[in-house]
């Protein structure tokens, strides 16, 4: 059988450039904190850009865990190495509003308050979080009665402790308002495991308070199945009720009355609550704006879609921009942890390296037939072409070309080559082929 081998019609230069060994990371909850503290510790600098006014995020609304962990203790030893760190500097109230430049040379302005600022960087970690949703229109006394409120909101009045927190007669959990339908579709993992959470504290408070969860379906994924089980042991009562008959909330003599058909019993039953809380998932919010800027895809869901979902969790499509924690997908806190370590050894691998290597496989310009329509440039996927001032002609960022040949099949006139991939090269190949 013939072997079909391609012959380098030239020898291949490869370019050689230099990078910038900082980082910016773009956002400061518990997430970006830790892809910064990851990256210090490896030596590396490091711009966290917050957009409120203190670092924190969602674990600033914490006050318990299923782990056991307390996640205020948590919150300020991550602030405290945070802030404390020669190698890691601080922007709050800021916000990334331009981005010019390639993997290892990347130059961000940002706003902060009435100034901007530049910064030079090879490396971008996008870590903005997400936010609890609210429900006003959802249910009908969310932001009317104070006893309807959301997981989080109930979670501080249980921190509080207070003496009308120990007297609760009743507690109704709602899962699912405003998700996991036609306008978000998504399920948001978390919200299951906070239920059980706060209804175990509730418990743990007051053994006599009545509490019932009421759910599409319970999703407490691996170990966590546990603390399920626990919930229902000490008197929790789960009870299943249909999409097409959600529950409804009214109020009856200033209390809150949930009604629910139980999909179990068959019958609509009427729960009198002293609170009634609301499990409204997680949403993202200046996702969209952002993505312009940094020139990566988002998700139908409005988070931040990575390069592939198996080989490259991590990545964007962009070289040099990586992800994680909620502005990924929602997630645990635990996993959040994992996967800002995860993005700031990604980083890593390439801010450590001395130099940049343009890839063998990138094309070339033959300057002498290029009438620079701009063809290759509007379908290069990578902005890795341009048109040259001065010339006029095609003009190639070495280092940003992936070598996909898109703009060397779309070159009306054969200007545009591709490396390694030449037609003669091709031609000798099938040749060998079918020889």
């Amino acid at each position: 059988m013939a072997v079909a081998k391609a012959r380098l019609l030239r020898p291949i230069k490869l370019t050689y450039f230099d990078l910038n060994h900082k980082c910016v990371v773009i956002g400061g909850g518990l997430a970006g904190m830790t892809a910064a503290l990851s990256l210090a510790e490896q030596g590396f600098d490091s711009f966290i850009v917050e957009k409120e006014d203190a670092l924190g995020g969602n674990l600033k609304s914490l006050r318990f865990s299923l782990s056991g962990y307390d996640p205020q203790a948590l919150l300020n030893e991550t602030i405290e190495k945070v802030t404390s760190n020669p190698r890691i500097h601080v922007f709050t109230g800021a916000e990334v509003i331009g981005l010019s430049g390639y993997m290892g040379n990347f130059t961000s302005t940002i706003r902060q308050k009435d100034r901007e600022v530049e910064l030079e960087h090879g490396a971008v970690i996008v870590a903005t979080g997400a936010s609890e949703y609210l429900a006003e229109g959802r249910c009908s006394l969310y932001g009317e009665n104070p006893c309807v409120v959301t997981q989080s909101q109930f979670e501080e009045k249980l921190a509080d402790n207070s003496n009308d927190i120990r007297a609760l007669k009743g507690v109704v959990m709602i899962q699912c308002v405003g998700s996991r339908d036609d306008e978000r579709p998504y399920c948001s993992r978390v919200c299951c495991g906070h239920a059980i959470k706060n209804a175990l504290k509730v418990k743990e408070l007051n053994p006599e308070t009545a509490v019932f969860i009421l759910y599409r379906d319970v999703r407490t994924y691996g170990f966590k199945e546990r603390f399920y089980r626990e919930a229902r042991e000490k008197g929790v009562i789960f009870l299943h009720y249909e999409d097409d008959q959600k529950p409804t909330v009214s109020e009856r003599n200033g209390k809150p009355v949930v009604e629910v058909t139980d999909t179990v019993l068959g019958e609509k039953l009427l729960l009198e609550a002293d609170y009634v809380v609301l499990s409204t998932g997680m949403v993202t919010t200046g996702n969209e704006e952002l993505a312009k800027i940094l020139k990566v895809p988002l998700t139908s869901d409005g988070f931040f879609l990575e390069a592939h979902a198996k080989i490259r969790p991590l990545d964007f499509a962009t070289e040099g921009m990586y992800v994680c924690g909620l502005a990924h997908s929602p997630k645990y806190v635990e996993e959040a942890i994992a996967q800002a370590n995860g993005a700031a050894i990604r980083a890593v691998t390439l801010l450590s390296k001395e130099k940049l290597v343009s890839k063998a496989e990138i094309v070339r310009v033959n300057e002498k037939i290029c009438t620079g329509c701009g063809i290759c440039v509007s379908v290069c996927p990578y902005d890795a072409r341009e048109i040259d001032e001065e010339t006029k002609k095609a003009k190639i960022l070495y280092v940003v070309c992936q070598g996909c040949g898109a703009c060397a099949a779309a070159c009306p006139n054969g200007a545009t080559v591709q490396n390694v991939f030449e037609k003669q090269q091709i031609l000798e190949m099938v040749d060998a082929a079918i020889g």
